[in-house]
């Protein structure tokens, strides 16, 4: 099979992309691979694709994408209907939530369904457009929304679940599968459920939405190769296709479960997968490099013999370029450069299975430094593998400490800094463990289910979900019962003591509090300032160095983040962008912290954007600097107009002066010295208002 590259397509080149870029720190990267409904709209053609709309203009043959971090209210979208009348797009999205979108990218969301507290499903089966009103069918039954001043005139509810409705004459017509059809007249009280009489049995919508005929410009709109077309009819009758396919550059699919980053490029694995919950997805490996997207090539299930779902974990090879392994629901794949190489299971490998060659569980993969790899195969007697890839060894010693509950959903390997120790986790429930692998002597150790803190309290979390090791060596767990560590000196004196950190109050009382108790923590990312990230089941918060500050809680209510439930945080060294896998699929966060350099030099310290123009409102970065350096930026008399401590290698300038004011026109000088105090490097910051 050849590998699938979504890297756009000719006109994707040809013209420009038009983005409203209302919140620059945030980036959504949504997929566009399924086409399922086209509207229609003057000079513009909107499109659903897997959940998310872009459009088309006609005129200049721009291509536009919208989602929550330029104009939209919410993720998820689930049906689109053009409203000529008002000129506006109704967006209905899953959760019950609706915008109306212009076609210069204003928004009017109407929230109320959304935000009612009801026990019935809010979502939208059909949208049918009746002048500037749009009816929105729905499992309880009608809402009327006024496209024109964007509100909810009525809402009809029939006690029966409303599949799509329609006007015809001076009646409304509400169609259900399960109810049969049933009718009002236009000018009874709707309101009254009484008024609306079952005519007959449920007769199926015979609606068209990806072959759509536009007769305004005389178009029909359609999708070919996946991608959007449009089309004219010769006096034959046959098509004559105007377009090589119109689609914006995004992944294969809006599945996203861990995230690795690797020579600046971003990789993902799409599977998902539990003792408790079996989910099936296709066995997808997507890559970001730079602004394009590519996939991994997935081998058939007829070629192999067995599904190819649920990929699970990958790792890089660090003595062959391109060289990955991964690991799924359905054993060890090996790629080159995307490629797809070979299987390994139980037919060519130690690698074992519970039952079947789709149900093989290598749920972690990881390289250590001399290039040879360990495989955590789940379920197996011997759930701790290596493989010499020089002599083509396997070894999968025993462990009479690893019982038959410890080998479920073994997760999250990684090589700590200190005594050649091998981390991971067992996430089965109220069974979960922290194993620490002495790699060298074959030796495991096992923490939990029961974890003692400092202050002897014993913790027992339902799920441990991961583990990852900071700046100094502790290992993090993420647990149910919030972030707990293991210290370098705890592990060092083999004392099993787990540190749940205490934040002062700082009120006057010297009580503290447990950081983050009891929040479900999913994962952890440590940055360059050894600050932690961690994903929950209510957003991502971001934690100081010291651990004594909560610096960051986004969620989907107070940012762009797409949902709350987040899978895998990973963060790029270089630019300090975060990005978080959820349920709904990828966004990211441009931080302030980058990885530290070990020292300054002028050819690795620069400033960015420069110079600034006048139309730039963003923040300044100064990357490349070393870890805590202290940052003075001057005039070029050497006035001080700015100064602080870099986080992790990066200092970020408002351009403003240490009173709150935007500097003027000029050219200013950044003064770096490391934490120690020798003097580093200078760079220069050209400024034009």
């Amino acid at each position: 099979m050849r590998i699938r590259r979504l890297l756009g397509i000719l006109l994707a080149y040809m013209f420009p992309f038009v983005l409203v870029h209302a919140n620059d720190k945030w980036a959504i990267y949504p997929s566009y691979s399924n086409i399922t409904e086209i509207e229609p709209a003057g000079n513009y053609t909107f499109a659903l694709a897997s959940g998310n709309i872009f459009s088309y203009n006609i005129k200049d043959g721009s291509l536009t994408t919208y989602d929550k971090a330029t104009c939209l209210s919410d993720v998820d979208i689930c049906h689109i209907a053009w409203v000529n009348s008002s000129k506006k797009l109704v967006i209905a999205y899953t959760n019950g939530n609706i915008d109306l979108l212009e076609n210069n990218g204003n928004v009017t969301n109407i929230s109320d369904l959304y935000t009612k507290n009801m026990t019935a499903d809010k979502s939208v089966n059909n949208i049918y457009v009746k002048g500037i009103y749009a009816y929105m069918s729905l499992p309880f039954g009608i809402i009327k929304i006024n496209t024109q001043n964007g509100s909810i005139q009525d809402t009809y509810q029939l006690g029966i679940s409303v599949d799509y409705c329609y006007i015809d004459k001076n009646k409304i017509y509400a169609e259900s599968k399960k109810s049969g059809k049933y009718s009002a007249l236009l000018t009874s009280n709707l309101l009254d459920k009484n008024n609306w009489k079952r005519e007959g049995d449920f007769t199926p919508l015979n609606q068209e939405h990806t072959n759509v005929y536009d007769s305004t410009s005389k178009l029909w709109w359609t999708v070919k190769d996946e991608k959007l077309n449009y089309y004219t009819k010769d006096e034959n009758n046959e098509k004559i296709y105007k377009t090589e396919g119109i689609l914006p550059i995004g992944p294969a699919s809006n599945r996203f479960f861990r995230l690795y980053i690797h020579n600046n490029a971003l990789y993902a694995v799409a599977g998902a997968w539990s003792q408790e919950k079996d989910n099936n997805y296709m066995g997808e490996v997507h890559v970001k490099e730079g602004d394009n997207w590519w996939e991994f090539e997935q081998p058939a299930d007829a070629s192999l013999g067995h599904r190819y779902r649920d990929n699970l974990a990958l790792d890089f090879d660090p003595l062959k370029k391109g060289h990955v392994m991964v690991g799924s629901k359905s054993g060890l794949y090996e790629f080159q450069d995307g490629k797809f190489i070979q299987c390994y299971n139980r037919h060519n490998s130690v690698i074992t299975s519970p039952s079947s060659d789709s149900y093989t569980i290598v749920s972690g993969v990881k390289y250590d430094k001399n290039g040879k790899l360990w495989v955590l195969n789940s379920f197996s007697e011997t759930p701790i593998i290596s493989y010499n890839q020089a002599s083509n060894q396997w070894d999968n010693p025993e462990f009479s400490e690893i019982t038959t509950d410890d080998r479920y959903n073994l997760n999250n390997m990684l090589f700590g800094r200190y005594g050649g120790y091998a981390w991971f986790v067992n996430t089965r429930y109220e069974k979960n463990l922290l194993y620490k692998y002495d790699y060298n002597n074959k030796k495991i150790t096992k923490y939990g289910p029961i974890f003692t803190n400092e202050d002897g309290t014993n913790i027992t979390p339902s799920y441990v979900h991961c583990c990852t090791e900071d700046k100094n060596g502790n290992i993090w767990i993420g647990t149910t019962s919030g972030p707990l560590y293991y210290a370098t000196s705890d592990i060092q004196s083999d004392t099993k003591v787990f540190t749940q950190y205490k934040v002062p109050r700082n009120d006057g009382t010297n009580y503290a509090d447990y950081l983050l108790a009891n929040v479900n923590i999913r994962s952890i990312a440590v940055d360059g300032a050894n600050q932690k990230w961690m994903g929950t089941d209510n957003g991502a918060f971001l934690i100081s160095d010291d651990c004594n500050t909560q610096l960051q809680h986004f969620t989907t209510e107070n940012s762009p983040l797409i949902s709350n439930i987040i899978y895998s945080i990973a963060i790029e060294p270089n630019s300090g962008r975060v990005y978080f896998a959820t349920d709904k699929g990828l966004c990211s966060y441009m931080s302030n912290t980058t990885e530290p350099t070990t020292e300054m030099n002028k050819d690795d310290v620069y400033a960015y954007p420069n110079p600034v123009r006048p139309d730039y409102t963003g923040d300044i970065n100064i990357v490349g600097l070393t870890f805590n350096a202290d940052v003075k930026i001057v005039t070029s008399n050497g006035t001080l107009v700015n100064q602080g401590r870099s986080s992790g290698g990066k200092y970020t300038w408002d351009g403003c002066d240490q009173n709150g004011k935007k500097v003027a026109s000029g050219i200013y000088m950044v003064q770096t010295a490391t934490s120690s105090g020798e003097s580093g490097t200078v760079c220069k910051i050209a400024i034009i208002r």
